[in-house]
């Protein structure tokens, strides 16, 4: 896998935002296996697709990617507040690949995926809504909040500069498909605060009263 960018795709492009939309695209879809099934190639959909941004054809899982310069922080902006909502409980909502970039060595500093089982209505934060003199008058658009989602639902590919081996990959995201079975949304989020729980408590070997005792973010 590399980490470089290919600088000469963006070449034809003034827009800041645009070259880093080219260059972070192409970077996923020539270096990046499916963490479902470990297929090597995904692959991007044609623009305009409102739901994704890449599939793969092997074992049919979709992906939208985020891209951030410098550090990815604790919340991604995302697209409509209420469209979002919406989407958590089709069969077509993607999973998500979040890419974190240094644009002046043009090279990838961090890459993970979360499944699309960890996304609950409770880690998506409504945005405040446009004024009522702006053209979208009342569109509120979201945030999904990254802080409020359990270290197991972040799969790393590239770790601060590292590539992840791809068999520890393929084996992380299996570990989590046990959530993907359970289809109840509210039950979902109990278990998904669990595991912020145990993330939180840090230890192998804990008690209730270690739990009871968290404050909760």
């Amino acid at each position: 896998m590399k980490l470089v960018f290919d600088e000469k795709i963006a070449e034809s492009y003034k827009s800041a935002s645009q070259k880093a939309r080219v260059l972070t695209e192409c970077w996923v879809d020539n270096e990046i296996f499916c963490p479902n099934c470990g297929c090597l190639n995904i692959d991007k959909y044609p623009s305009g697709r409102p739901v994704a941004d890449f599939y793969c054809a092997n074992c049919r899982e979709d992906y939208e990617l985020k891209s951030k310069q410098n550090g990815i922080g604790m919340k991604i902006v995302d697209s409509a507040y209420r469209t979002m909502i919406e989407r958590l409980s089709e069969a077509n909502n993607p999973n998500f690949f979040f890419l974190n970039y240094d644009l002046t060595n043009l090279a990838v500093t961090n890459f993970f995926v979360i499944p699309k089982h960890f996304f609950v209505p409770e880690i998506i934060e409504k945005r405040k809504a446009l004024s009522p003199t702006a053209r979208r008058a009342g569109w509120a658009g979201c945030n999904i909040l990254l802080n409020h989602i359990p270290q197991t639902g972040k799969i790393f590919f590239v770790r601060d500069g590292r590539i992840e081996p791809k068999e520890k990959v393929l084996a992380d995201w299996r570990k989590t498909l046990f959530l993907r079975e359970e289809k109840e949304v509210s039950a979902k989020g109990w278990l998904l605060d669990t595991m912020r729980c145990v993330d939180k408590v840090g230890k192998r070997e804990f008690t209730l009263n270690d739990v009871y005792g968290l404050r909760m973010n």
